[in-house]
């Protein structure tokens, strides 16, 4: 419950202000079904990895306990900044939060999982790249694709160089998810084998 009370209380307060977002997003829904996706995304993405003591609900708790550091989109600071500084701010929470949350990911697999390296390379990498490519293809924050056609003067926001950050990844992840699946598949099939 203290995971989700969090991942609410972040939803709310990563759209409270945004002009663009639409009922579901102010009211925080978007981000508490969001981590039940993930969860279950994740969890039956790394099944083939066979990790350890691997189960939906403990991925879901896992994903939960990642909120938390989420609230920081909550500050509005382009209520006391400039546009220009509001939008480095932003980033940098961004930067912060996926730092963060990968980080811990890394540290579940590790010490819960129990992967080797390699699959803790694979099993970080591939869910996040997949992530991004679809949250990019969904266009949930309705800019990505303005951002490729250029953003008007009136559509400027606090978030826009954190939007480039995502297109960015976007971009990174379209090339790496070929080459992370293949590694994957061996993985996967490796694992098969030994079992």
């Amino acid at each position: 419950m203290f995971g989700l009370v969090f991942t609410w209380i972040a939803g709310i307060g990563r759209y409270w202000d945004s002009p663009r977002a639409e009922l579901w997003q102010y009211l925080g829904l978007g981000s508490v079904g969001y981590v039940f996706i993930l969860a279950l995304t994740i969890w039956l993405l790394l099944i083939p990895l066979k990790p350890v003591r691997w189960s939906y609900k403990n991925v879901l708790i896992f994903i939960t306990l990642t909120s938390p550091p989420a609230i920081l989109y909550a500050i509005p600071v382009e209520r006391f900044m400039s546009l220009e500084a509001a939008q480095s701010t932003n980033a940098w929470f961004l930067a912060i939060v996926a730092t963060w949350r990968v980080a811990l990911l890394v540290w579940f697999l590790k010490s819960l999982a129990r992967l080797s390296v390699m699959r803790i390379v694979v099993g970080t990498l591939l869910p996040l790249t997949l992530i991004v490519v679809v949250l990019s293809i969904l266009n949930l924050e309705h800019v990505v694709f303005n951002i490729m056609a250029g953003i008007k003067p009136e559509e400027r926001s606090p978030n826009d160089m954190a939007y480039f950050v995502v297109l960015g990844m976007a971009y990174f992840s379209m090339m790496a998810a070929p080459f992370l699946l293949v590694i994957y598949a061996w993985l996967a099939y490796d694992s098969r084998k030994k079992s």
